[in-house]
């Protein structure tokens, strides 16, 4: 049977208290992610009042163009909230979420290796948008105006690749670092 929290907490040092309380200067971190993802939602909300207002105006490729960007947004956001959720609950506090309906599926097994993968995978799903905005765009390319070039395209699928290469490799990490042990038990 072990101790209550408080007379566990008590018997901690005044250095191991500070430290243990440290993870609570991570709290403005997290309020200003939850600013940033208002402002992402502003920018959503702006960015559909345009499509809506002016979509007999544009063609099919303008409105996939803006549809692919506000998508883009949206993974930004979910992304926001992984590293929110996941985070505060991983490095500073229990949400004690456990019997609420909405609670995330996901949650349920978080930690630091399953936040760096999601986030990862986050990244090449950002990335993949913004490549596939490129390619949709690559008719103009060279065009005086348009900012794509060859390089930039070249560049924009080496850095894409590169995301990949580093999902997996974070993926290959974890898995091995999180693999039971000979003779231990899972």
């Amino acid at each position: 049977m072990h101790p209550p929290a408080a007379a566990r907490a008590a018997s901690l040092s005044p250095l191991s208290q500070l430290i243990f309380a440290s993870r609570w200067l991570q709290m403005p971190l997290y309020v200003g992610l939850i600013v940033a993802q208002a402002v992402y939602v502003f920018l959503f909300l702006k960015e559909l009042y345009g499509l809506v207002l002016h979509v007999m105006d544009f063609d099919e490729q303008q409105i996939m163009l803006i549809v692919l960007g506000l998508i883009d947004v949206v993974m930004i956001s979910n992304l926001l909230v992984m590293v929110i959720v996941g985070g505060y609950e991983t490095f500073v506090s229990r949400l004690r979420l456990e019997r609420h309906p909405d609670k995330p599926e996901w949650l349920s097994h978080v930690d630091s290796g399953v936040i760096k993968v999601k986030l990862a995978m986050g990244i090449i799903g950002i990335s993949s948008i913004s490549l596939l905005r490129t390619f949709v765009q690559a008719r103009a390319l060279g065009a005086p105006g348009s900012g794509i070039t060859e390089m930039g395209v070249m560049w924009q699928t080496i850095i894409h690749s590169i995301f990949i290469l580093s999902a997996l490799g974070i993926t290959f990490v974890d898995r091995i670092s999180s693999a039971p042990k000979a003779g231990q038990r899972h």
